[in-house]
């Protein structure tokens, strides 16, 4: 199996292979990078932490140094442990998925962070340091520095969503005819049935604003002013 890798001809040829040196080398990279993202999602209070990222990290690494050995030496072409090991990794991050109180969809990122550095892990456990690195670089910007940038760019947007709970479920009439006198512009609303039965009317509502003079107030300005409406018990802004 050759190996053209950056990294690994700078490193040598120990490197390269599936020897005890290439393979702690391998083990410890992989999990070096991945509990680096694994402790930022846990810092973030995320199903997938530290040790999760650490043990898929393991599990691709090992698979994938076992298809180089299984190709090296037994002619095998196809590293079905490997494709196996990331399928399986899919599934598990489904799991993580879920919805929370507050309509939104909660886990995605998370799921795929755990899926792209499984792919990193075994990028590493097939001697590709050089993709590994620049792919954990790239995955670590998304999940540190993207999210404010997001955020910032959203904040400037005229599209709002919010996360409104009424005092009761006949306010909603009320609620929109506010809103629009305000200029706002009723895109969706979606009723939160993880509160169903408690008597309350719970909703995200997607919104634009149309009013000039609003274009002007932040997003938490505006959601300052629904806050003060009769109707409302509580509102904020869900990203």
């Amino acid at each position: 199996m050759v190996n053209n890798d950056v990294i690994a001809n700078l490193l040598g040829d120990w490197s390269k292979g599936v020897g005890v040196e290439a393979t702690i080398l391998k083990i410890a990279l992989a999990a070096l990078l991945s509990a680096v993202v694994g402790f930022e999602r846990g810092q973030k209070h995320h199903a997938a932490g530290l040790r999760t990222f650490i043990s898929v990290s393991l599990a691709l690494t090992l698979t994938a140094i076992g298809d180089v050995y299984l190709i090296e030496s037994c002619g095998i072409r196809f590293p079905a442990m490997s494709a196996a090991t990331v399928i399986g990794v899919a599934i598990i991050g489904c799991n993580t998925i879920l919805f929370s109180s507050k309509n939104q969809l909660k886990g995605l990122t998370t799921s795929v962070c755990l899926w792209t550095s499984g792919i990193v892990s075994a990028l590493i456990g097939f001697g590709q340091y050089t993709a590994a690195l620049l792919g954990f670089v790239a995955l670590l910007l998304c999940v540190a520095i993207f999210p404010d940038l997001e955020k910032k760019f959203k904040r400037k947007s005229s599209l709002l969503t919010v996360h409104l709970e009424l005092k009761a479920k006949n306010c909603l009439q009320e609620f929109i005819s506010a809103v629009r006198q305000f200029g706002l512009k009723i895109n969706d609303i979606e009723l939160n049935p993880a509160f169903a039965n408690t008597g309350l009317g719970v909703y995200s509502v997607a919104m634009t604003v149309d009013d000039p003079s609003l274009k002007k107030k932040t997003h938490e300005e505006i959601v300052e002013i629904l806050s003060v409406l009769e109707c409302v018990s509580y509102i904020e802004e869900i990203y």
